[in-house]
């Protein structure tokens, strides 16, 4: 049973910033499996019925591979650097009809250097941001207040790239305009790493959760979805 996150987390993300190799993570990976895994694990379980009660078109999936647990492993490609593994915790929990991390989502990321928590959609394909910007043109007050809101900006602040034109097809002078700009529409909240050792850490993870919910559940008209 799942109360509360342990320092020793932190402890391994450390030790794996600076042993970031295939040969060290396979020699800690009891370690990782106690320290990191399975406490993630447990959290996920714990969260299902606060994002059921959210909105039950929302999961958690407490699996080691396919759930909610982001895997520890970077896509190396096409990057200059070739570090094998992730140095951060991502938790994603996805609407029923995500099938990967750019759907709207509720999102924990623990790192050394910044935990937070993320609701939204980050880099949507093409279609789904014209769905999104369609909607917040042309009927932008149930969008402008989410994000007034005063649960919502107690916790959060809008977050993402955006571009530095007007999107084709909008009007520039649209009132808007700034906002439509936006190619990520997505929340991010700071939390603290004491946050993660308290009895209530669920709790007050889902909290923010719910203060966002008015922002995910506009996010998730706007592009057909159940909420």
């Amino acid at each position: 049973m799942f109360t509360a996150f342990s320092p020793e987390l932190l402890v391994f993300l450390r030790q794996l910033q600076e042993n970031n190799n295939k040969a060290w993570f396979e020699q800690h990976k009891s370690d990782y499996e106690l320290q990191v895994r399975g406490p993630a694990l447990a959290f996920i379980a714990a969260m299902e019925m606060e994002i059921r009660a959210i909105s039950p078109y929302y999961e958690a999936v407490a699996k080691k591979v396919g759930g909610s647990l982001m895997r520890p492993y970077r896509d190396t490609r096409f990057a200059k650097d070739k570090t094998p593994y992730k140095l951060n915790v991502g938790i994603q929990f996805r609407h029923e009809s995500g099938k990967d991390i750019h759907a709207p989502g509720f999102y924990l990321h623990i790192a050394a250097d910044e935990i937070f928590v993320g609701v939204g959609v980050w880099h949507p394909d093409s279609v789904a941001l014209g769905k999104i910007r369609d909607a917040l043109a042309e009927r932008p007050a149930r969008y402008l207040d989410a994000i007034g809101d005063n649960d919502f900006q107690q916790y959060f602040r809008l977050d993402g790239d955006s571009l530095i034109r007007p999107p084709k097809g909008y009007d520039k002078d649209h009132p808007q305009i700034d906002e439509l700009k936006r190619k990520d529409f997505i929340a991010l909240a700071a939390l603290d790493e004491e946050t993660l050792y308290q009895p209530d850490c669920c709790d007050q993870i889902a909290r923010r959760f719910r203060a966002a919910s008015n922002f995910q559940g506009w996010l998730c008209d706007a592009l057909g979805l159940r909420y």
